[in-house]
């Protein structure tokens, strides 16, 4: 009997300045027996992937983002991007799914990522990888073929929504926490795998593991909130409220369960989708940052400025506007800074 595995992470719900990013990965599993518990995929998929990035037998890493993204200031041929850039291509190009070109507008539309209408966005696409040689990516991506082609597992959906500045900052003054803004991009991609649950009766729920929101406990009325009625949802069914774990059961208008969606603590290390989500989420955060940089120094350029980038976090964010102070006017500053 198949199973969908589905996860949920985001990047960049800290900084000052750049999109808060959502990433969604589904996994179909063709193999599963009801009652088993959901597989681990780490294991499923073990000849291929591993969570390491330092793994000797060069299997593709996929893991917390914040475990692979190296620093901006990694030495030698070390790319910060290197690892984040390997999983993500290698398994979009595994699923026969890789951009159209080497850019990463190309990866923008491969992931349905709609870029903020905004100028320090837009400009010519950016090559890609930046990181690694294509042949490195096809070889990275045939592994995974193999080990996914063997195990019968396949890649459902990969994609990334993306929150900009301002919608960011008016959700928050409408809601009054900037956490409205991840829950609009979650709803998104949980309202988007309710329609494709319903379209297959005759499988189990989904399940569904979110990186854990904030420090509470109980999510039946926000997850409720996010799957109306209008979309065909019913009640939300509670099956445990702990300090590490919430999940519950989302029934359809006729009570069968169709999602089952659980809320962990660290959830990039429970499940390989959330870790898979989360990788895709700040690759393409940073490659929008990557956007704004060139968009800003551009222009601090052209005003005989000589700026360093950033990576948009308070102290480094509050350096790089007190280093524009005299470039950004105060209108795209009210643009492009975060508020909360």
């Amino acid at each position: 009997m198949p199973l969908t595995l589905l996860g949920i992470d985001e990047a960049g719900y800290g900084p000052i300045l750049g999109p808060l990013c959502v990433g969604m990965a589904s996994v179909h599993v063709a193999d599963w027996a009801e009652g088993d518990p959901a597989p681990d995929l780490w294991k499923v998929l073990s000849a291929a992937v591993c969570q390491k990035p330092s793994d000797k037998r060069h299997r593709v890493a996929i893991a917390d983002s914040k475990k692979l993204k190296l620093p901006n200031d990694a030495s030698g041929d070390r790319h910060p991007l290197m690892h984040l850039e390997r999983g993500v291509l290698a398994m979009l190009a595994a699923h026969g799914r890789e951009p159209a070109s080497p850019t990463d507008a190309a990866l923008f539309d491969a992931l349905a990522v709609q870029v903020p209408p905004h100028p320090w966005y837009a400009g010519e696409a950016m090559p890609l990888p930046m990181a690694h040689g294509a042949g490195a990516i096809r070889i990275a991506s045939n592994m995974l073929s193999v080990a996914l082609s063997a195990t019968r597992v396949s890649l459902g959906d990969l994609r990334c929504e993306v929150i900009c500045e301002q919608t960011l900052n008016r959700l928050a003054a409408e809601h009054g926490t900037k956490a409205a803004a991840t829950a609009e991009a979650i709803g998104r991609h949980l309202r988007r795998a309710w329609l494709a649950q319903l379209e297959r009766p005759e499988e189990p729920a989904a399940r569904v593991v979110i990186d854990r929101q904030g420090g509470r406990a109980q999510y039946g009325p926000w997850l409720a909130n996010l799957l109306p009625e209008s979309i065909g949802a019913g009640r939300v069914v509670i099956l445990e409220e702990r300090d590490d774990r919430s999940s519950y059961q989302v029934l359809d208008a006729g009570g069968k369960p169709r999602l089952v969606v659980h809320l962990n603590v660290e959830g990039e290390q429970a499940s390989l989708c959330v870790a898979l989500a989360s990788m895709t989420a700040k690759l393409v955060r940073e490659l929008l940052m990557a956007r704004l940089n060139r968009y800003w120094l551009a222009r601090a350029a052209a005003h005989g400025r000589e700026v360093k980038p950033t990576a948009g976090y308070y102290a480094d964010g509050s350096r790089w506007l007190s280093d524009m102070e005299t470039v950004v006017t105060p209108e795209e500053r009210r643009g492009l800074v975060r508020t909360v």
